[in-house]
Order: C-alpha cells, then sequence, then structure tokens
C-alpha cells in the first residue's frame, strides 16, 4: 500500500468523523447492531481482516447462540472469481467456533500454465487440469476480555483464535506440474510452498468509541501464519507474524464506512524461468461500506488494492457480502 493511498485513507475518514456528525445515532448502543460479521475466512470480522467480537452471541444465561451465515462474491478481475461460504456458531458468549469454503477461479492462469510450457519447449508441455482452488477454513475463537468487563470502560474486547486450513486442490496442480530433470519435486514445492494445510494463530483486540463526533469502531490483529494468499496458494515453511486491522466510522445507526489493511508474508520464489507465472505477494487494503437493514441482515461492499495474485494485478478488485443472523 503506497504512502498516497494510506494518507488518502486516513484523509477520508478524518473528513467522516468531522464534517458529517450531524449523521450521527445520537445515543446509539452499537453493541446492540449485528456486528461483526462473517469474514471470508469464517469467523467474525469484516472481509479480509477481523474483529474480537463474536458474532451472534447468545442472550445472557444461555450456552448455545443462533448460527449466522455469510456469502461473499470477491471479483478479482481477468475471469478470477472468489466465492465463499461461511457459518459461525458462538457458545457461552466466549467461545466463536466457524467455517468457511472459499472457491478461486484462475482464470487464465491454466491458459498461459501451457502457453509457457510451449515457449520453454518442455516435453509433453506444461498443463494443469483444475481450473478452481478451494479452500477449508476452520476456525475457533475464544473471547479473553470482553469490552468494558469489570466496569473499565477503556477495556477492549480480547479474542484469540487458531484456524486450520486445508487446501483441497494445490497438491493436484504441483503433481501436474512435476517435470523430471526440471521440477522432479513439482513446479509449486520448488517454489518453496512446503503443504496444502496449515494453522494461523490471531490475537485480536476491538474497542468501539462511542463518544466521538461519529461512533467509531477500531480493530486491530496479530496473525501468525504459513500461508501464501491466505492458503489459496498453499503453506510455506515458517511462520511469520502479520499485522491487520481496520477502521469504521457510523455515518448513521445503519450504514458504516472505512477501510482495512491486511499484511501478507510473501514468502515463496517465483519460477526463474517464468516469473510471470506466479508473482510475488503483495499487502492488501480495502474500502468499504455495511448497511444494516435490520437486526438480522447486513449487505456490504468493497473496493481493494490486493496487488499481484497469482498471474495479474487485482488492484480494482470489488467484492459484495450478504450476512444472516437467525
Amino acid at each position: 500500500m503506497s504512502l498516497s493511498y494510506k494518507l488518502l485513507l486516513f484523509t477520508l475518514l478524518i473528513a467522516v468523523q468531522f464534517l458529517f456528525p450531524i449523521l450521527a445515532p445520537a445515543q446509539e448502543d452499537v453493541s446492540s447492531l449485528p456486528l461483526p460479521t462473517i469474514g471470508v475466512e469464517g469467523f467474525g470480522g469484516l472481509l479480509a481482516t477481523y474483529a474480537a467480537y463474536l458474532t451472534n452471541p447468545p442472550a445472557e444465561g444461555d450456552i448455545f447462540g443462533l448460527p449466522s451465515f455469510a456469502y461473499a462474491y470477491v471479483n478479482l478481475g481477468h475471469s478470477r472469481d472468489l466465492n465463499t461460504f461461511g457459518i459461525t456458531e458462538t457458545l457461552w458468549n466466549r467461545l466463536e467456533l466457524g467455517y468457511a469454503y472459499i472457491r478461486m477461479d484462475l482464470g487464465d492462469l491454466p491458459e498461459e500454465i501451457a502457453r509457457t510450457g510451449r515457449q520453454l519447449l518442455i516435453p509433453g508441455g506444461l498443463s494443469i487440469d483444475d481450473d478452481t482452488i478451494g479452500l477449508h477454513n476452520f476456525n475457533a475463537r475464544l473471547a479473553l476480555l470482553h469490552e468494558g468487563e469489570w466496569d473499565l470502560r477503556w477495556l477492549p474486547a480480547v479474542t484469540a483464535g487458531v484456524h486450520y486450513k486445508y487446501n483441497d486442490t494445490i497438491d493436484d496442480l504441483n503433481d501436474d506440474l512435476t517435470i523430471p530433470g526440471l521440477f522432479p519435486q513439482g513446479a509449486i514445492r520448488s517454489l518453496g510452498i512446503e503443504s496444502d494445510d496449515g494453522v494461523d494463530f490471531t490475537l485480536y483486540a476491538t474497542k468501539t468509541m462511542p463518544d466521538l463526533p461519529l461512533p467509531m469502531l477500531f480493530n486491530i490483529g496479530l496473525r501468525a501464519t504459513k500461508a501464501a494468499h491466505i492458503g489459496l496458494f498453499g503453506f510455506t515453511e515458517d511462520y511469520n507474524v502479520m499485522v491487520e486491522g481496520s477502521l469504521f466510522a457510523f455515518l448513521s445507526e445503519h450504514l458504516l464506512v472505512g477501510g482495512e489493511y491486511r499484511m501478507k508474508p510473501d514468502e515463496y520464489d517465483q519460477l526463474p524461468a517464468a516469473p510471470q507465472l506466479i508473482e510475488k505477494e503483495d499487502d492488501l487494503w480495502t474500502l468499504y461500506a455495511a448497511y444494516l437493514i435490520n437486526k438480522n441482515l447486513s449487505i456490504s461492499a468493497g473496493y481493494g488494492h490486493f496487488g499481484d495474485v497469482f498471474n495479474h494485478k487485482a488492484n480494482g478488485a470489488w467484492a459484495i457480502r450478504l450476512n444472516w443472523e437467525f
């Protein structure tokens, strides 16, 4: 994310704070709103970053909350679409369990791989049988602190999470790209992708500031991960600790706008003979708006800068997401 984009995002948020205070809900209790929604990886958050709040917690004294469902569509350009389906369940207002399946179309990458095989005069050529990648995400998060617990108004919510990810396609792609004498272990393994599964660990803090000219929602998190492209390109050998977070303003009791930023580890290499096939990994950011239609349903949209994703940039990506809480 360039300095100019960061300054633009910061300026927009400051403008929202001080140019539109008349739109703010005067005494709105934002904790009563259907937040957080379910992020693309299947736990409480925004689109690609998350929050310490748990999704749809049970009523006081109950064990089981009601489930939440979400569907998100992300257009990465060049005929590459990302579809996600997520579900969460919160127990005792302390434990959130979630699952999401992410399916990504590879667009013209299979054709680019075949073309590269012909250009490099590889015997038998290069080809892959799959034109989509599937990623399963299993999540468990524990609320260590609730916001304002023990009558400490300044205390943020703090939640720790464990996230198991399984890529059901990357091994098949690697087998397709196994070439004796050139890539005996497979082209994808040669780039530093070691596994089709991995575990992320997250720690998030969230604080709502209702007394500002507009109520603001702050999220900041740490993630220890081996995932390449959140796991869509498999998993590398070593963990990296990344920072991610978001900042949102309530324009009204139903409308939020803001942005999110997520660091990416960029731990894999490029093919020496064809670096254009798999570009290096970039950090991502999105500008985002969510409309809370009622206490059960919300719709949200975002415009994102994802940098290089496989063989093309995705700097004009857009997304839409529906979230339903029972």
